[in-house]
Parts: C-alpha cells; structure tokens; sequence
C-alpha cells in the first residue's frame, strides 16, 4: 500500500507544479486554490507511504516521478523544449525510480 500512496503523492506533485504555472504569481484564485490542495495532498500521501518506506527512497521517488511527469506536461502543455538531450535526462531519472523500487527493501 506504501507504494501506491507514494504514486499518489507524486501525482499530485506534478498536479501542483502545474497548478503553480497557472497561478501566475499567486494572483489567479482557483489556480491557487488548486496548487495548495495540490501540495497539501502531496505531502498527506507521502507522509503515509513513510511510514513503511525508507525516507530516502520515498522522497527521491517522490520527486523523480513528479519531476519527470511535470517536466512532459511541461512540453506538451507549455510547448517547452523537447530535444534528445532533455528526454534522455528524463530517462535517467525514470531509470533510478524503478531502480529504487526493485533495490527497496519493502
């Protein structure tokens, strides 16, 4: 169950990410409301996924998995680069959350 938690809680972190886009700067109400509600979910689920997994693993897969799934809605919502070199860097940090998942010991 920890790990599904923290699939939730990284969902939710790219949630935010992309939430903060749209506040611009906190001035835009509902945006905002939902980059909170985003974060506040976040930490809610990674904080029960922490209470078996390691907090090392768990934050680093936390982070990998929102910071990979953000940085793809980044390109296809915000039409950021999408070069060879950005992807492959994303396939790394893929490549060490499932690393982190096969090695964890829970």
């Amino acid at each position: 169950m920890a790990w599904l938690y923290l699939l939730i809680a990284s969902l939710f972190e790219c949630e935010w990410a992309i939430a903060l886009k749209y506040t611009q700067g906190f001035s835009r109400f509902w945006p905002t409301v939902a980059c909170l509600a985003g974060m506040g979910l976040s930490v809610f689920f990674l904080a029960l996924a922490v209470r078996t997994l390691p907090i090392g693993t768990a934050y680093a897969v936390w982070t990998g998995i929102g910071a990979t799934f953000t940085a793809l809605l980044g390109m296809m919502l915000f039409d950021e680069p999408r070069d060879l070199a950005r992807l492959l860097c994303l396939l790394l940090i893929v490549v060490g959350v499932v690393g982190l998942k096969i090695v964890s010991p829970h």
